[in-house]
């Protein structure tokens, strides 16, 4: 999902409340917080040697101890809007890292209102060679990955 198909579905349900969808199923906590939006430029080599680039929207999301927290979609809308110098081409994809009880970013697959809520579905990234012809890899499907091995666990404290 784009950074401007993402603030057209916000724009469009400005009073649902925000709940993150990890990619097996499970809630975030509803009284999640996002704490940044950022742009996330990444310069690289691959193991052909080819030099590569790529940017992405990116939303940090916590949990905090703050039960009565409720981030709701026009607010978000509004923090995107603060963003824009940051965000020039909304063309740009939409991550979002969490931490449970280790640090990912998932992609942003899709962003529909279900039971009033807008519930952000979040997909699952996978590592790849990028020059299989130059490596002499032979291409092969994404492995599932089994979410089980990593437990969610409550973030400890901050301070």
């Amino acid at each position: 999902m784009t950074v401007t198909e993402f603030k057209q579905t916000l724009a469009a349900h400005p009073d649902l409340p925000l709940r993150f969808v990890l990619p097996d199923g499970q809630l975030v906590p509803a009284h999640a917080h996002v704490t940044e939006v950022a742009r996330v430029d990444k310069h690289f080599v691959d193991c052909g040697g080819t030099r590569r680039a790529e940017s992405h929207c990116r939303l940090q999301v916590w949990v905090a101890d703050d039960l009565d927290h409720r981030l709701a979609a026009g607010k978000l809308h509004r923090i995107l809007g603060l963003a824009a110098p940051l965000l020039p081409q909304e063309s740009l994809p939409v991550d979002v890292e969490y931490e449970a009880g280790y640090i990912a970013q998932f992609p942003l697959e899709s962003l529909a209102p279900v039971n009033g809520e807008l519930h952000l579905r979040l997909g699952v990234r996978h590592t790849a060679c990028l020059a299989p012809d130059k490596c002499g890899v032979p291409p092969s499907a994404p492995r599932p990955i089994d979410f089980s091995v990593f437990p969610v666990r409550p973030p400890a404290r901050c301070c």
